[in-house]
Parts: structure tokens; sequence; C-alpha cells
């Protein structure tokens, strides 16, 4: 491209150039994003999927591949089910088609100029997840999108190798894990409008519709409540809004910015490990729910909500920290919770106390490995000074520093870490009490 050309185009897309307002519109319908390659150089394989491609970014990937046939497999057992014509999706799809592609950030070209494409991906996806869905959901969901003949709701051979039960058991959780990864997302309006053209004209109230939101929020968190979500972006959006949800009998009064403000002004270190906080006389608390929000200092007492550390929890942790990182709006709760834990916990000890009171159940060995796990999640990201939980570092860093636990902390640090301490400490206060016994008989003689 020559200068004078590359001038004309600049001033050309000068004059096209809408306010502030259009260009807020353009970024709002953008929820999926490619992670940097500053963020995935950290761990790379916590955000590529494994077993298999939803959405464009990692379509056609070799080692993917095997699992297209799954795919287009699923769509002929969706079709069969629900007695539509295939048109009816292709042209519902249609319709929404270019809503859909700006919703991937930085999309490829290539699918820009071949729309066709795009949506016969954007199908065979869609109906492959919602299959999945229905499939680790049909006993536990009311919504369940299943057609009104019960003979064909389980219409899947029996040693299929997804939809089995065979295949529930050692293949789903894999499919779990690459769903909820942030460059593997298909948006809600894909899998919602496939929902619609599936309904039975002469009862619209068949699936609400909340219906795909209840479904991703039982298939992701089996036993976390099911609640109301609204508009959702995608199923990694519906996972992480569901770790968030709060009861509204247990959420806590929200702080005002004049209390933040005085609590910041007290102090701005960083929260010492739950072992030291504990020998600083602060207490461990499970809270009654299960919300990341769930974290509160009252009393000497920090509440903190319980959470299962398994195989999958990195890969989610740091695909959800991703999200919240790259789409504005999202919020940063996930990421601060992480910065929290990662505080309090250095070592395998602080593993072994936040357990002992319920609040980390450990489902991949160590303790170690989990301190390690937290650690390793923690890396590049920080906290928001207008977090609710930066009141809660300052409020533990306060009662940490008062005269007192301070002085509390540091006996017990120094003489009651281990047994032989304890033991050599007892010998000398006992030697102590025998020396005034001694001095007091010396002074005053008996008789």
């Amino acid at each position: 491209m020559g200068e004078n050309e590359w001038v004309m185009n600049v001033n050309q897309e000068l004059q096209n150039m809408g306010d502030s307002s259009s260009e807020m519109e353009q970024w709002k319908k953008r929820s999926i994003y490619r992670v940097p390659s500053c963020v995935t150089d950290l761990n790379k394989r916590a955000y590529k999927p494994q077993s298999v491609s939803f959405g464009p970014y990692h379509y056609g990937e070799p080692n993917l591949e095997s699992m297209e046939e799954n795919k287009h497999r699923a769509l002929l057992h969706f079709l069969k089910r629900y007695k539509k014509p295939f048109e009816c999706y292709v042209k519902a799809v249609m319709e929404v088609v270019e809503d859909l592609k700006h919703a991937y950030s930085a999309l490829d070209q290539k699918w820009h100029q071949d729309t066709m494409g795009f949506v016969k991906m954007m199908i065979l996806d869609g109906c492959f997840m919602l299959e999945i869905l229905r499939a680790a959901t049909t006993d536990d969901v009311d919504c369940d999108i299943n057609a009104a003949d019960a003979d064909v709701v389980d219409d899947y051979a029996s040693n299929d190798p997804i939809f089995s039960n065979h295949g529930k058991l050692y293949i789903l959780p894999y499919l779990k894990r690459d769903m909820l990864m942030l460059e593997n997302q298909l948006p809600m309006l894909l899998l919602n409008t496939l929902v619609a053209v599936t309904k039975d004209e002469n009862n619209p109230n068949q699936h609400d519709e909340e219906c795909v939101n209840k479904m991703v929020q039982k298939f992701c968190s089996p036993y976390s409540r099911i609640t109301k979500m609204g508009r959702s972006l995608h199923p990694l959006d519906v996972y992480r809004r569901s770790l968030l949800w709060e009861n509204p009998r247990h959420k806590k009064k929200t702080v005002t910015k004049s209390y933040h403000h005085l609590v910041i002004q007290e102090g701005d270190e960083i929260v010492r490990s739950a072992t030291e906080l504990y020998e600083a006389g602060i207490r461990f608390k499970k809270s009654k729910t299960r919300s990341l929000k769930g974290i509160s200092f009252k009393g000497g007492v920090l509440t903190l909500p319980p959470v299962m550390v398994d195989d999958a929890t990195e890969s989610l942790y740091l695909n959800l920290i991703a999200f919240e990182r790259l789409h504005v709006g999202a919020g940063n709760e996930v990421t601060s919770y992480i910065f929290f834990m990662d505080n309090i916990i250095d070592h395998a000890k602080d593993v072994s106390l936040l357990h002992s009171q319920g609040i980390i159940q450990n489902a991949i060995g160590s303790d170690k490995a989990v301190a390690k796990l937290f650690n390793s999640l923690s890396k590049d990201i920080t906290l928001d000074p207008d977090s609710a939980l930066d009141v809660v570092h300052k409020q533990v860093h306060n009662y940490c520093t008062k005269p007192w636990n301070e002085w509390r902390a540091n006996l017990i640090h120094t003489y009651f870490r281990s047994p032989w301490a304890i033991l050599s400490v007892l010998a000398a206060v006992f030697l102590f009490a025998l020396t005034i016994i001694q001095t007091i008989y010396t002074v005053y003689p008996h008789g």
C-alpha cells in the first residue's frame, strides 16, 4: 500500500467514524476473547481446549478433529427428536448471525467472508452443546428441552461414546472443562435461538427463557442452588454468576465509601497467612453461603465460603480471571477472591487449618499441592482498591496490628510453635514458681 493510498484510507475512516456512543455499542457486543500471550504463557494448557472446540478460535485444530463426527451425530439426533425442519434452524441463526460474529473479539477475516460456513459451525457446535447439557441434566432440571414423546428422551445407543452412561462418566468431565474456557465459548444468544426453534407452536410456554441458564448451572455446578440469571453472555458467564450468587437472607450489608476510605487510611499491608492470623487471635468460620462474595470479618472471626479444590479448579479460575480482565464491566469478584485466598495461604499448614474448619475441601491430594495452586493462580493479578474485599483486608490488618494481638502472636510464634517449645516454657514457669516459693520460705521461715 502506497503512502497516498494509506492517507486516503485513514481520511475516509475518519469521515465515517461515529461518536463515542456508537463505539460503546460496538464494544458492548463483544463477550468472547482470545486470551493474550502475556497471560497464556504462564499456563498454556489452562486456556486451550483438549477435547472439543466450540466456536471459531480453535476450529479445525488437528487434536480436536476427532470430536467433529460426534457433533454431526448429535445434530441428527437433535433434529429427529424435535421434528422441526432443518431449514428453520438455519433461518433462525442467519437472522442473528451478525450479532454472533460481533460477540467474538478479533474474529478471523475468513469467517466474515464465509457467513454460511460460520452458520454451519454455530449450528453444529450449538446443538452439540445443548445435547451435552440435556444428557447431563435430564433428571434434574425441570426445563429439560425434551420432546413430548418420552420414548425419544434417551434416543442414543447404550454404547454411544459420548451420551451413554459410560460417556457421561468418562468423557463429559473433559467436555465440561473445555466448555468453561474463555476462548471456547458459544454466545447464549445462539443456544437460546436454537432452543426457541424447538418450541411447540401451540404451547409457547414450553421452554422459559431461563431454560439454558438452568441447564448450564446444573451441569457446571451440580451442588449449587439454581437461580434466575436473566440475560447472560455465554456458559462461562453463567457459571461465574452462579459462583457469586448470594441468598438475600445471608447477604452482607454494602460498605459505604466513607467507611471504605476510613479503613484504607489506617493501613495498607497485605493480609498475613492463615496460621499467622490464627496466632494473632483470629478464628475462621465457614460461611453459610457458597458465594465467593461471602467473605467478612467481625469480632475477630474471619468468615469464608467453602470451596472444593479438584483437578479442574486451576483452569476454571484462570479462565474466570481472564474474562474479568478482558470484559469491561464484568466485575472483579473472582479475581479479588483469588487474591485474598493467595494472601492467607502460603504453606500446607495454612491449607490444613482452613480444611479443619470445613472451608477448603481438598480433592487433589496433598495440602502442599493446594497451597501451590492458589499461589500460582494469583500471578500478575491485583486487587481493585474499591472492592469489598479490600475493606476486609484492612479490617484484618488493623486487628492484627493492635498491641495486644501483636504481642499474643509473637508469644505464640516464639514459644508455642512446637511441643518441645511448650514443654520448655512450662518447665521454666515451674522452676520460676519453685524459686519464688523457696524465696518466701527463706524470708519467712516456718515458726
